[in-house]
């Protein structure tokens, strides 16, 4: 698909944008509204194709705790075992908790850990009805809310009778931003690993304690124009990192719901990275 095509969806998820005006330059690039309708459901995140790993041989829960304005929740997978786990918080993209990131939880939980993947749309209640007004929702949302809440949920995640209190984190897109300020504001976090985020500021490196692992896709300009001044202040502060640059793949190309952007095979590479990475730091 043309890659001009890739990014304005990609502009579209991340900027102001109206969906009325992203179908408009849509067609304009495509030739035609009729083309642009047609080409949508190829770009467009599919939920269906979510929900490819089995929940049968995992302890599956959702659960509420208070946030710093209204009632955070969670998703909760784990080994059936009741005993205390090894704990990882999954953060998802701009969309809030979905089927996607439920389902990259139990990943998590079939490799032995405890996962718990809060949504920090939660403490707006109120559902939405489609991909756009969740995304939306997002601008109603305070920054320091946001991460006050997220520390919150690393609080709840060490109270936990099946955790043994070591939490890392993992995150995509909105996520991976947050892995990062987390990485920043909890000293005690263990192992932090972000998926195409936006970097924190350079002045704030230095507080960083946990060991951190970073994935990129190749094609995603917007994102790795922050990696070198990252980069060189985690290496100026002697901080353990890891950073992978994945040629040739876009922004969310671990997104397996994501037809155009996502990519089979740096999608398993990373992953693997991931787990052997929580292995060697949780």
């Amino acid at each position: 698909m043309d890659q001009k095509i890739i990014n304005l969806y990609d502009e579209y998820t991340h900027k102001p944008l109206t969906r009325a005006e992203f179908i408009s330059r849509l067609a304009k690039l495509t030739g035609s509204m009729t083309a642009a309708l047609a080409i949508i459901p190829q770009i467009e995140v599919n939920y269906s194709h979510a929900n490819i790993t089995p929940a049968e041989d995992l302890f599956i829960e959702y659960i509420t705790y208070p946030g710093v304005q209204g009632e955070m929740k969670a998703y909760i997978a784990r080994p059936k075992d009741l005993k205390k786990y090894k704990t990882v918080l999954v953060i998802h993209e701009n969309r809030g908790l979905n089927a996607h990131i439920e389902d990259v939880a139990r990943r998590v939980a079939n490799a032995g850990y405890l996962a718990i993947a809060p949504n920090a749309l939660a403490p707006l209640g109120r559902s939405f009805a489609n991909e756009d007004e969740a995304r939306n929702a997002f601008r109603d949302l305070k920054n320091e809310d946001n991460l006050a809440n997220f520390i919150k949920s690393i609080d709840i995640a060490k109270s936990r009778s099946d955790s043994n209190g070591s939490v890392g984190c993992v995150g995509f897109c909105w996520g991976g931003a947050m892995v990062n300020s987390l990485a920043v504001h909890v000293p005690e976090l263990k192992a932090a690993v972000a998926f195409y985020g936006r970097q924190p500021a350079t002045e704030n490196v230095p507080k960083i304690k946990a060991a951190l692992q970073l994935h990129y896709g190749g094609l995603d300009e917007g994102v790795n124009a922050g990696i070198p001044a990252y980069e060189a202040a985690l290496k100026a502060n002697n901080i353990r990192y890891e950073v992978y640059v994945y040629e040739g793949a876009q922004h969310a190309f671990h997104n397996d719901t994501a037809p155009t952007r996502y990519n089979e095979a740096a999608a398993k590479l990373a992953w693997s990275r991931t787990l052997e990475f929580f292995a060697k730091y949780l």
